[in-house]
């Protein structure tokens, strides 16, 4: 026999179902019986299988879907790297973290000057990315708004961008993700185990500003995350607190774009410059430097946080952030290069 719903309360009583019953107890033969009708239709549409095996996720064996930069690029790009652009981790490490979840945030600025596209510098973002989804990590893009992720594209001109780069171009997933990223603000930090904060010239103009990434920043560190970032990433810390209430950075030891490339590349238009405001915050700045510092490299890892000086720091990063995660720093310990 099928309950019925009493009488007074029923669609004479409420026509336009406004009032919701669902915690009524006068309700809860009908709600039981329309969960078994649920359950019936579940079974017979999906067959109860057995319970799954424990398979692990992997890639299929012909690696990750590409797309290929022509003959050409690729022969330049090996002149780059060769050059410094991009170099290979030389101490590049497979780790096995499932069950861990990581955060990349970027920016949502896609400006840079009147007819002059900016946003994040794709390898900065997709470097780290496929770092942490190949370790069997899960991973979610955030940025200071939600939403649309601007990718710089200059950074995705077959000659600069990387083979994570190439990979990104066939990657729906992420593709989807670039297109409509988790707000900052809405996130609980503790979900996650590591956060890492991309670079490129469009984070000068939000990274530094926003209230809800420094907010969250301070959240991640008093949850005991590993942070990290490369470029202009690190300045998503200028707001952060330390758990004493002091600023995040002060004293740190970190690393980010520096001045001289930032005048070497003729971007001065920025509100924000790495090497110049982290120092004003207190941080411990550190940079090398070449003839020309896009080509220069350096990272450094202080207790839980590591941060790289470009582009070039970015599988670097991710590796000690990664490492991090297996062997946690112990705050009394000196900050390592």
């Amino acid at each position: 026999m099928v309950p019925h719903w009493p009488a007074p309360h029923g669609l004479d009583a409420d026509p336009i179902e406004a009032v919701n019953r669902c915690d009524d107890p006068g309700t809860a033969a009908v709600f039981e019986h329309l969960r078994a009708e649920l359950a019936a239709e579940r079974i017979r549409s999906v067959p109860t299988r057995n319970e799954p095996w424990p398979y692990a996720t992997r890639q299929p064996t012909g690696g990750p879907v590409t797309q290929t930069a022509p003959p050409p690029a690729r022969l330049l790009r090996k002149v780059l790297q060769r050059a410094g652009m991009h170099p290979d981790d030389p101490d590049a490490t497979e780790f096995d973290l499932p069950g861990r979840r990581a955060l990349v945030v970027a920016t949502n600025a896609g400006q840079l000057d009147v007819g002059k596209p900016t946003g994040v510098f794709a390898s900065e973002m997709t470097v780290p990315y496929y770092a942490f989804l190949d370790a069997g990590m899960e991973v979610d893009l955030a940025s200071p708004l939600g939403g649309v992720i601007p990718v710089d594209p200059q950074s995705l001109k077959p000659v600069v961008r990387t083979s994570d780069d190439d990979r990104f171009l066939a990657d729906d997933d992420l593709t989807s993700k670039v297109s409509a990223s988790l707000a900052i603000g809405a996130l609980d930090m503790r979900d996650y185990d590591l956060v890492f904060l991309a670079g490129g010239w469009g984070a000068a103009f939000d990274f530094g500003f926003s209230e809800a990434l420094g907010h969250k920043m301070t959240e991640a560190n008093a949850a005991g995350l590993v942070m990290g970032g490369v470029c202009h990433g690190p300045l998503g810390l200028l707001n952060a607190k330390a758990v004493d209430g002091s600023p995040l950075v002060a004293g740190r030891k970190i690393s980010a774009v520096t001045d001289k490339q930032v005048r070497e590349l003729g971007i001065s238009n920025t509100p924000h410059h790495p090497e110049r405001e982290l120092r004003s915050a207190g941080a411990r700045f550190e940079s090398q430097t070449r003839r020309r510092d896009p080509l220069a490299n350096h990272w450094v890892v202080d207790q839980n946080l590591v941060t790289g000086q470009n582009q070039n720091a970015a599988p670097m990063v991710a590796r000690e952030m990664m490492q991090l995660l297996l062997t946690p720093s112990d705050p009394t310990l000196e900050p390592r290069v």
